[in-house]
């Protein structure tokens, strides 16, 4: 999956912002902020009193921002595991059609060998090829 400008922002920030120390350093911030405002901190002057209304912006415009980062990300998650799970069918296809041919194969050097074998009908089931479309369908049927 190539990975775009977006895509990578959008994954440093996550990995930045999903830490402890992010978690830390908004709480230092928003008590710093709240002390400064109460009037605690001399010298420094007060500029959004209480109830602190532009701090309750600031937090709820941060929390927009995080919240569209983690969905962001989520979204480039879900794409990456269709992509895993596309690529594991098609491994596991593959892999089936392997088995049935060796299951072919050995029969015929069984006969060819005149091996005594009894008439095996689940053998006879897995020599069938497996119908991939009709599993498609019945697992969309199951879905709907």
């Amino acid at each position: 999956m190539e990975q775009t400008w977006t895509g990578t922002l959008a994954e440093f920030l996550t990995l930045k912002f999903g830490t402890v120390p992010f978690l830390i350093a908004n709480v230092g911030l928003f008590l710093f902020w709240i002390l400064i405002n109460l009037g605690d901190i001399p010298g420094i002057g007060v500029f959004d009193p209480y109830p602190f209304n532009f701090l309750t912006m600031v937090v709820s415009l941060e929390a927009i921002v995080l919240s569209i980062i983690v969905l962001i990300t989520q979204n480039r998650q879900s794409k990456m595991e269709d992509i895993r799970e596309q690529i594991d069918t098609e491994i596991d296809v593959r892999a089936e059609e392997e088995v049935t041919m060796l299951l072919i194969m050995l029969d015929k050097v069984a006969r060819h060998l005149q091996v005594p074998m009894e008439d095996d009908p689940e053998l006879e089931r897995m020599k069938q090829r497996t119908d991939i479309n009709r599993i498609r369908a019945e697992i969309e049927r199951h879905r709907s």
